[in-house]
């Protein structure tokens, strides 16, 4: 017997008879990219821009995924490439808001701070982010200036794979739109789902989500995966207010408030769970919501605000249907639980509204594909040398380990999963192990450059007509 996600009612399993309908190929294309995320996105313009017919598809409405649909929008320096050129365009079109202690006072070291609460009260800081809204805009109007083919509200469904002296390959994806379903085929196919869909359908070998983080702790020898989270955004916050009642009440993370609100049955149990402790890969990261989460985004008085899925229930969202059920419904209920709480609670809240809530859940940690190379800790830790490095050294902070940085390169092989000789992997779905993906290997600039990188990968391997196996990688991109 199996749990209904519905309705929550035990089930009988059955096998449900259905006719065999033909799946028609619609389209063909040099290079196939599968998800619009700052990933696929880049791998789609890049391929495109060398000269390689190309086709994005994407399940939403726009490209970017978690910094668009997701509502993170986090804006910062370029480091090369596509990236430079995607935050030049923002800046350019008035679509970046940056905070600064002159402009919002009282927010470092700020407990309710998402990214600088770790700051000394008071010393300077600027947080710039990026409307997603108009960025994903900016986002389609490139890819279209770049000749690339996207098809939005299409969601990947399964891939067909085809064996040639031994060597498997991709021939089509196979998509679900309003024409049902539908086959685009191609000659490389680039994985940037984020959760290495492409490679689960193909049938490469993969390690599940999760690991080790908590083990430690007594009560959690399970490999939980890192928890997701969906974002919110809120307008009309008076910030100064805030301050004011956090310091002329000796309150600085609403504690007394949110006792109050916990005692009158305002606030559920799964809001505002204090950190779980331990000594595993991630710390404390992640894993509880103690207070208000949030970070300044577009204007003056608008934040967005992050809500995770409780760490408990170990969800596997991207690959557990009733999971990602319960999470999708879960979270939608803590922001409504949590803006109440804010409006009738929180001081400077009171003429707060709800402006937009992320598209979906994000993943935080899902599947691990395993390629013909998978970075480990200890690679980054030795600073290892690889002769088909895509990029010089870089230093990346690893924020477990004391924010202690490492220097090291990334080998084009983690780019290559095992099985399949035509699919490229990008961004938080490469070949790397458990402990180094989340860390620093999975946010907006490092994925945008393994896109760019596997689109020139990509259109290589179209201009030699070789799969991106066969590809001679001698040279660093970046």
């Amino acid at each position: 017997m199996a749990k209904g996600f519905a309705q929550g009612l035990d089930v009988q399993i059955v096998e449900v008879e259905s006719e065999r309908k033909p799946i028609p190929v619609v389209a063909e294309a040099d290079v196939v990219v599968v998800g619009g995320g700052p990933g696929g996105f880049a791998a789609a313009l890049r391929a495109a821009r060398m000269g390689a017919s190309t086709i994005l598809l994407e399940k939403y409405d726009m490209p970017g995924g978690v910094h668009t649909c997701g509502l993170q929008g986090a804006a910062g320096p370029g480091v090369g490439g596509i990236h430079t050129e995607l935050m030049q365009r923002f800046a350019d079109e008035g679509c970046i808001y940056t905070a600064t202690q002159d402009t919002l006072s009282g927010w470092a070291g700020n407990p309710l701070s998402h990214y600088e609460a770790h700051l000394k009260p008071g010393s300077a800081f600027s947080r710039s982010s990026f409307n997603p809204e108009a960025a994903g805009c900016i986002m389609v109007r490139m890819l279209e200036e770049a000749g690339v083919r996207a098809q939005y509200g299409s969601a990947f469904v399964d891939v067909v794979v085809k064996s040639h002296a031994g060597r498997d390959s991709i021939t089509e994806v196979i998509v679900e739109n309003a024409s049902g379903r539908q086959a685009i085929r191609g000659k490389v196919f680039i994985d940037g789902s984020g959760t290495a869909e492409v490679v689960a359908r193909a049938g490469a070998p993969f390690v599940r989500g999760g690991g080790p983080q908590h083990a430690s702790v007594a009560w959690d020898a399970q490999n939980r995966p890192i928890p997701g989270a969906q974002l919110w955004i809120m307008s009309g916050i008076d910030f100064a207010r805030v301050l004011a009642y956090q310091t002329g009440e000796n309150d600085p993370t609403l504690a007394k408030l949110i006792a109050a609100a916990r005692g009158a049955g305002d606030i559920p149990p799964e809001l505002y769970r204090p950190r779980l402790e331990g000594a595993g890969v991630y710390g404390n990261a992640y894993i509880g919501h103690p207070t208000l989460d949030m970070s300044p985004i577009q204007g003056p008085g608008t934040f967005v605000l992050w809500q995770n899925v409780p760490y408990e229930w170990g969800l596997h969202m991207d690959d557990d249907a009733e999971d990602h059920a319960r999470a999708k419904k879960a979270m939608r209920g803590l922001i409504d639980a949590e803006t109440r709480f804010l409006k009738k609670y929180v001081p400077g809240f009171e003429h707060a509204f709800v402006t937009n809530v992320g598209r979906y859940v994000g993943i935080r940690d899902g599947r691990h594909p395993i390629g013909e190379y998978v970075f480990s800790i200890e690679d980054a830790r030795a600073g290892r040398r690889f002769p088909d490095a895509v990029t010089k050294p870089m230093t990346k902070t690893f924020f477990w380990d004391a924010y202690r940085p490492y220097t090291f390169e990334v080998p084009y092989r983690c780019f290559l999963p095992k099985k399949i000789d035509n699919l490229l992997l990008t961004g938080a779905s490469l070949s790397f192990a458990f402990e180094t993906i989340f860390m620093v290997m999975r946010n907006f600039p490092w994925c945008t450059q393994t896109g760019e990188i596997a689109g020139y990968a990509a259109a290589r391997s179209v201009e030699q007509a070789i799969v991106p196996k066969d590809l001679e990688w001698t040279v660093p991109y970046f």
